[in-house]
């Protein structure tokens, strides 16, 4: 099947990027979002991007401004039932994902092909919700959308031969990575990760070393770009709870238990740097351990 026209559910931080990402790759991009002001924010999010790739040469500024032409919002999800392929970028839960999906359904084309971006659930389970398994899959790109270059291919049990090649000639189209999973719990990269992370969370919960300790030995004893404190701040320490549920509920096995202390920091509302604090406070100029 050849796209021409890409449907986006969800404007935050993986929906801005994944509609930056299509619409200079030439797709026909409709974003949708529940609120009006995340929709104008992730434009100008996107235009902000853009302005930054044009000033380091990556893109020119007639590739910005066609790309940002190619970018339509909506706050009506079933506006995007004309898409060739629909990517589904909303909050990691799947009671949400699921709701999203039985809306869309009676407005889809036969042939539209549905995705979803999650970072850790059921393909298998969120495909049944709908009335094409066989042309639905896992589309899980990495964040920060424009810089990363891998993008997960999760297949359901049901995903046929044709959905699959689709979506990876979309991901050359990107000049983007495909990594193939398997539909088990947070597929490869957040299964390996986010248990990295959590051990992180564990090891300053014990008293084993403190917040700047663990980044700085991750940092420069095992070459890290990030600590792995400073990671989850980044992806969201809500995120990175849902995934580690996810692990633990999936595959019954302890070494995934959450740790007590991530828990915690996500009760407060310390969710990292989208809250302003989280392992880091972001309130300053510069970011200062919270323990």
């Amino acid at each position: 099947m050849d796209i021409k026209s890409v449907g986006i559910v969800g404007a935050g931080q993986m929906g801005n990027g994944i509609a930056h990402v299509m619409a200079l790759a030439g797709y026909d991009v409709l974003l949708n979002d529940i609120s009006e002001d995340s929709l104008a924010k992730a434009m100008a999010t996107m235009n902000q991007n853009m302005e930054r790739q044009v000033g380091r040469g990556k893109i020119s500024e007639n590739d910005k401004r066609q790309a940002l032409s190619r970018i339509r919002t909506t706050a009506t999800l079933t506006e995007l039932g004309s898409s060739d392929l629909i990517i589904e970028a909303a909050t990691e839960r799947e009671t949400v994902k699921t709701a999203i999906f039985e809306d869309l359904v009676p407005h889809l084309k036969p042939d539209t092909i549905l995705t979803s971006n999650t970072s850790s659930i059921s393909i298998t389970r969120l495909a049944s919700r709908t009335d094409r398994p066989e042309k639905f899959m896992g589309f899980h790109f990495m964040n920060p959308v424009p810089v990363m270059q891998l993008v997960e291919l999760i297949r359901g049990i049901a995903t046929d031969a044709e959905t699959f090649e689709t979506c990876k000639a979309v991901v050359d189209k990107l000049g983007k990575t495909a990594a193939s999973a398997e539909d088990f719990p947070a597929f490869i990269v957040n299964r390996i990760l986010m248990p990295m992370i959590n051990e992180a969370v564990y090891t300053l919960y014990e008293g084993v070393g403190s917040v700047q300790s663990i980044d700085s030995s991750m940092k420069l004893g095992a070459n890290h770009p990030m600590g792995p404190l400073e990671l989850a701040d980044f992806i969201g320490l809500d995120t990175c709870l849902a995934i580690m549920n996810v692990l633990h509920d999936g595959l019954a096995d302890t070494k995934y238990r959450p740790c007590p202390l991530l828990t915690k920091y996500v009760e407060a509302g310390w969710l990292g740097r989208k809250t302003k604090r989280g392992f880091y406070d972001y309130r300053g100029e510069t970011p200062v351990p919270t323990r």
